[in-house]
């Protein structure tokens, strides 16, 4: 049985998702580094949101406003405990409109 939303593209359904920011308290925080772990460096390519990325001196940012949580970045750093996280407050963080 075919639904309107078979044919719709991801990135339009991700569109559809909403962020509610806790302004202050983000969910994720990168730790203080010199030089990227090659961990870091994979985020800025394969976070589904794109939330990391290298700024003017060469190190990985996290701009986690638009997080979807799926967690990539905990198992990608799991070993090098690069980040903390943490799940956002209640009433913050994404909200989900397909699912």
């Amino acid at each position: 049985m075919s639904t309107e939303t078979d044919s719709v593209k991801v990135e339009e359904k991700l569109y559809y998702n909403r962020y509610v920011v806790d302004a202050g308290r983000p969910h994720v925080k990168i730790r203080p580094h010199e030089v990227p772990s090659q961990a870091l460096l994979a985020l800025t390519k394969i976070c589904p949101a794109g939330c990391y990325a290298l700024n003017d001196k060469g190190q990985v940012e996290v701009t986690p406003d638009g997080c979807m949580e799926c967690g990539t970045c905990r198992i990608v750093c799991a070993d090098t405990h690069d980040i903390e996280w943490n799940y956002p407050r209640g009433g913050f963080g994404v909200l989900f409109k397909f699912g």
